[in-house]
């Protein structure tokens, strides 16, 4: 293996300025996100989701972003899984994109909750039908003794729901209501651009952090 010290690269792709985000985070990450799409960036819709236990352990996981507007940012999973669990706990997350082709990052964290059961049923009906009978054969995060398991599940619930099977109840989405906003841009030498939006007052505060 080689060393891990070892391994270099210099950011020179982009800037970012505060006359940049003058129009706030929410416009700065939508253009960000357009443009991670135009420049057919791997996944541009993946973000890390972390998440902290009952016992004070953080975990983190990768999931796909469906929604994004002034409400917040959503997306869609199992209500009983780990996350769902440690969400139930302590409904605060944090959110990560890293966009590697673009040498950009950007975080977001705030309180989460659930979204209404017509969201979730829109959104739900809107899935390919393996996606839908996925959602009633696995129960995310427990442990299982063979995939032959997953398998025979899949095989049951298509027997049980057919075409056009409804949400299971243990299944939706979650809408994250951002109070921090982070954009971070790959710079020479290091000097990396960093600015932050935290929610004050109902106002939103641009500030430029050291990188």
């Amino acid at each position: 293996m080689s060393k891990l010290s070892e391994f270099r690269k210099s950011y020179e792709l982009g800037e970012l300025d505060e006359d940049q985000a003058s129009d706030g985070p929410l416009a700065l990450f939508n253009r960000w996100m357009d443009e991670a799409i135009a420049h057919d960036v791997s996944e541009p819709t993946a973000m890390t989701v972390a998440t902290v236990g009952a016992d004070g352990r953080p975990s983190t996981r990768v999931v796909l972003l469906k929604g994004c507007d002034a409400r917040g940012m959503v997306w869609f999973t199992n209500y009983e899984s780990r996350k769902g669990q440690e969400l139930a706990h302590s409904p605060y997350a944090a959110l990560q994109f890293h966009w590697v082709e673009m040498e950009r990052v950007v975080r977001i964290e705030g309180r989460v909750e659930k979204t209404s059961a017509e969201e979730s049923d829109d959104y739900f009906r809107s899935r390919p039908l393996d996606s839908r009978l996925g959602a009633w054969a696995s129960p995310q995060s427990r442990v299982i003794s063979s995939r032959a398991v997953l398998v025979a599940n899949a095989a049951k619930a298509a027997v049980q729901h057919g075409l056009n099977p409804e949400r299971p109840p243990h299944w939706g989405g979650y809408r994250l209501l951002p109070d921090r906003f982070e954009f971070w841009q790959g710079r020479r030498s290091r000097l990396h651009d960093r600015l932050v939006f935290r929610l004050d007052a109902g106002a939103w505060v641009r500030e430029r952090l050291a990188p």
